[in-house]
């Protein structure tokens, strides 16, 4: 039997890391308060089935005085083989009809327990005509039926479904909790392991226990399991490349970013698992720079483009391009340095004293009183011609102008492309930079600051598509760009 089934919680004192549920869950039983529905939602391997099956023993040797018969159903439901309970996979078991059927049973008092506890597994995969179906049950069931609901994603269950629910939140489990318990399995089993493996196993689970003791349970064979063990055969979690990356992207070092996105191909480390590390450790200077009271838009931008890398990772067929892509983007956004090609100081405005006026007589005065405005407006006021040329000459100018810096960051990956009446066209090469800009608020202050130059409307129109006409030679071939047109 693998460890995972021998050391699964039977009780509600086996239950690591969910205190705050399993007292609930007691004192209700205690009280004979329990609902008649209930809804556990969380990561996998955190014990949302494990406590399912705990309460289902509590709820079926409810006002069972002989004990032998409590310890027939305890064992029935431990065994998975209780008439009683019925265990229902909603992944394989989804459609209108499955639900139909199972409503039906509903209507056949239990056999042997004193309760029919019905527990159906990843329920956000139900259909949505399924959960129709099951909502009036959910709302009044029998009084010997009992529903426990659990799911990984809460925010695909309807809100009516919720509604008819007790729903607790199944949290990660800390690090040492998972370490303790591994170590007394390992004691129990006469494993041999070191600490330090431990931690890495703990780490690499990303707070599910399940993981971790399959995990476990893959390296008992070895003699002795060390820390380099564990990295062998599950990866290394990366931790040692977060600053390597963060500082690589601070220095504007590209080829240091993209040595560090090998190596972590090269090491097996899954993209999603480092993508979370770096966003704790800039979440943390994040927290740092709010009580510093320092400008955080540099870091909530970072954050906006590992979070966004993670979902394109997820349907992304090649995981560490996408990272890949989302560093050189962070690493050329961050450049605070002028654009390569300086901007004209064109719209630098002129003192109006610099062409002083001779006032020998009251006469003339009269006549520079008339006028102080137009001429030196005039000379001010003449703006660059608009032009598909003049646009992208002044365009660092109106990037550097741009405000807040998040905008500004996502403004710096686009190119005027094309120029159409008074309509500016500006291509970019991800989505996410288009979005940016073309924001309300955003896309209404970079036409500001054009109408500042150009002393004319202009609107901006953002768009995604072949930047090769709008590309200055010499960064015509950019690994970040290419890399992010691909996505």
């Amino acid at each position: 039997m693998s460890l995972y089934r021998l050391y699964r919680p039977q009780t509600f004192a086996d239950v690591i890391g969910q205190d705050h549920i399993v007292t609930t869950l007691e004192r209700a039983a205690e009280q004979e308060q329990l609902a008649h529905a209930y809804l556990f939602a969380g990561s996998r391997g955190t014990g949302k089935t494990s406590v399912a099956r705990i309460l289902a023993k509590v709820l079926m040797t409810r006002n069972i005085a002989d004990e032998k018969i409590r310890k027939q159903i305890e064992k029935g439901v431990e065994e998975g083989n209780m008439v009683d309970l019925l265990e229902i996979d909603a992944a394989s078991n989804r459609g209108i009809d499955d639900i139909r059927d199972l409503i039906e049973k509903i209507q056949f008092s239990p056999v042997v327990a004193t309760s029919k506890v019905y527990i159906i597994d990843e329920v956000h995969m139900l259909t949505k005509e399924a959960f129709n179906a099951l909502l009036k049950t959910l709302e009044e069931p029998p009084p010997y039926a009992f529903f426990i609901l659990a799911t990984t994603e809460l925010n695909k269950i309807p809100v009516t479904i919720q509604s008819r629910c007790q729903c607790f939140p199944f949290r990660h489990i800390r690090e040492e909790d998972i370490i303790r318990r591994l170590q007394y399995i390992a004691d129990s089993e006469k494993i041999t392991i070191e600490r330090d493996a431990l931690r890495v196993i703990a780490r690499h689970v990303d707070g599910g226990m399940r993981d971790a003791i399959s995990l476990l349970d893959q390296l008992r064979s070895l003699p002795k399991i060390t820390k380099e063990d564990v990295e062998d055969r599950a990866g290394s979690p990366g931790h040692e490349y977060v600053e390597r990356v963060l500082q690589a992207i601070h220095a504007l070092d590209t080829q240091a970013i993209l040595d560090a996105v090998h190596a972590l191909e090269d090491n097996g480390i899954p993209t999603d698992v480092f993508l979370r590390q770096l966003l704790g450790d800039v979440r943390e200077q994040l927290h740092a720079a709010i009580e510093a009271k320092q400008s955080t838009d540099a870091l909530i931008h970072t954050i906006d483009t590992l979070l966004q890398a993670i979902r394109d990772a997820r349907s992304s067929p090649l995981p560490h391009l996408t990272l890949e892509a989302a560093l050189l983007s962070l690493a050329r956004g961050s450049d605070a340095a002028p654009a390569p090609r300086p901007a004209p100081e064109v719209r630098q405005e002129p003192k109006p004293a610099a062409q002083p006026v001779p006032t020998p007589r009251k006469q003339e005065e009269a006549v520079v009183v008339e006028a102080p405005v137009a001429p030196p407006v005039a000379a001010e006021i003449e703006a660059p011609e608009i032009s598909l040329e003049s646009i992208r000459q002044q365009w660092p100018s109106i990037v550097k102008s741009t405000e807040p810096a998040s905008v500004r960051m996502s403004l710096k990956d686009g190119r005027v492309h094309a120029l159409d009446g008074t309509t500016v066209i500006v291509a970019f090469g991800s989505a996410f930079h288009r979005d940016k800009v073309s924001a309300t608020d955003a896309s209404r202050t970079v036409e500001e600051t054009m109408e500042r130059i150009f002393r004319r409307s202009l609107r901006l129109q953002c768009t995604i598509g072949d930047r090769a006409t709008a590309v200055p030679a010499q960064d015509a071939v950019n690994l970040a760009e290419a890399a992010a047109e691909i996505f």
